[in-house]
């Protein structure tokens, strides 16, 4: 048989004492009007609870198991005749706060402004030592009466002059320019996915690259296959008319 600590053998007999006062009380008092405020019937029921838990202590305390009227042990039992209580069940969100996904954000400083520092300190350094090696001298005054063949824009401007001789003025320098910096301007607004990672923002990265592109080869052959009189060449075979 299994030992029965000596805590639960306290409390069973304080509870046998407590309920032989209470009875002892309640046939000192029948009879008269009762002072007490609490309703006849619940003092009952706390005399009933306390007797059963003196019963169940006293059970416990000799070892003599009880089964109910089907053959099984009663509710609320556990090994050795313990009784179990079940206060209550909390859920956990409840108390802690739970955060499923991880939130992958970082403050502009020094996160961001950090780099972009160093990114410009870069840009110094390798603009110093280009034009350390590169010279790039000023050109005589310009002569009016004398125009340079090809005369040629600042390669920022090339994209629209190679525009100038495919279109008309007017759709080359106004129409086709402004419907690309409208495009750029609502793309954000048309693609509003939060992430930053390329392969979760295909149709932004999409339009930007054939905007890019579309600049960039226009710059190019600008650039590189225009000769005298703004004609198509090959450099590889005539040279380059294009001066930094």
């Amino acid at each position: 048989m299994t030992e029965i600590p000596e805590h639960l053998l306290k409390r069973a007999q304080a509870a046998r004492d407590k309920a032989a006062a209470d009875s002892g009380a309640g046939e000192a008092a029948s009879g008269a009007p009762s002072d007490s405020r609490i309703p006849e019937e619940l003092l009952n029921r706390s005399k009933a609870a306390a007797a059963g838990g003196v019963a169940v202590a006293e059970r416990v305390a000799t070892g003599v198991a009880t089964t109910a009227p089907n053959g099984n042990s009663p509710q609320g039992t556990g090994p050795g005749g313990h009784t179990q209580r079940l206060l209550t069940v909390v859920k956990s969100g409840s108390i802690q706060d739970v955060k499923a996904v991880p939130v992958d954000k970082v403050h502009t400083w020094p996160h961001l402004l950090g780099v972009e520092f160093v990114a410009a300190l870069a840009c110094t350094a390798f603009t110093f030592l280009f034009s350390w090696f590169v010279n790039a001298p000023l050109l005589q005054a310009a002569n009016f009466n004398q125009t340079p063949n090809p005369s040629k824009a600042p390669w920022y401007f090339l994209g629209l002059q190679e525009l100038l001789t495919m279109f008309h003025p007017m759709i080359a320098g106004v129409t086709i320019p402004g419907v690309a910096l409208i495009a750029l301007m609502l793309a954000p607004y048309m693609d509003r996915n939060p992430s930053n990672k390329p392969e979760d923002r295909k149709f932004l990265t999409s339009i930007f690259t054939v905007h890019l592109m579309f600049w960039a080869v226009l710059v190019i052959i600008g650039s590189f296959f225009r000769g005298p009189g703004f004609n198509f060449t090959f450099p590889w075979r005539d040279g380059i008319f294009f001066d930094l």
